[in-house]
């Protein structure tokens, strides 16, 4: 099957092929009550800029759902689309960013999520068991693109996700900010790994309260 370019928006379900190669030109949003079906062993490419000058990233935005159902022996991978002769190399796209409605700390009941342009990204509420999706076997590699000063994407990046998100078997490597961050909210992960990231491997902030079992 033709490989496919993924931009934009996502506003009704769909589903990404194994059988193809998809490549990120764009950042990618998924809109609330839309989910985005993940196949196992399904590999994303990501450009490093767009032609809007932003970083390709994908986002999950509150009240959307990841279904990313990988396995051992078919793992689903976000990389980069330079070729393999250039890599490995730390911020040559942007990340995963998932946005949930479970509580945050500070003065306000929602926030803007950090790596997108400002107003963008809204994350926060009042439901810990908030529900994103699933996310297993999930790889992501050589994300972390610069948009702004002090203003990096993370490989994976919780916003207020409650603890009704499944999150298991995740690796992030060659990332050039956080490996993973906690935007407060209760997210649980189990055998996370996190290699060779240009900041902190494991990062959270506002108040997260949620639980990591098994990290490398």
């Amino acid at each position: 099957m033709p490989d496919e370019i993924l931009k934009g928006d996502i506003s009704a379900d769909k589903t990404l092929d194994a059988s193809k190669t998809y490549f990120m030109t764009e950042q990618v949003f998924v809109k609330n009550g839309a989910t985005l079906t993940i196949e196992a062993g399904t590999t994303i490419k990501s450009y490093r800029t767009g032609v809007s000058g932003a970083a390709p990233a994908l986002v999950i935005e509150q009240g959307a759902k990841i279904t990313a159902k990988g396995t051992a022996s078919k793992p689903i991978t976000f990389t980069s689309a330079l070729p393999a002769s250039q890599l490995p190399l730390i911020g040559t796209w942007g990340g995963v960013i998932v946005l949930g409605k479970a509580p945050i700390a500070g003065t306000t009941a929602t926030d803007s999520i950090e790596g997108l342009p400002t107003g963008d990204g809204t994350y926060g509420g009042t439901d810990d068991a908030d529900n994103s999706g699933t996310m297993q076997y999930v790889r992501i590699w050589y994300g972390g693109s610069v948009i702004g000063q002090n203003n990096e994407i993370n490989g994976l990046t919780l916003g207020g996700v409650g603890s009704g998100t499944t999150l298991d078997h995740i690796e992030i490597a060659h990332n050039l900010d956080d490996g993973i961050e906690f935007f407060g909210g209760a997210a649980r992960v189990k055998y996370l790994s996190v290699l060779f990231c240009g900041d902190d491997g494991i990062d959270s902030d506002q108040g997260w309260r949620g639980k990591i079992q098994y990290a490398v």
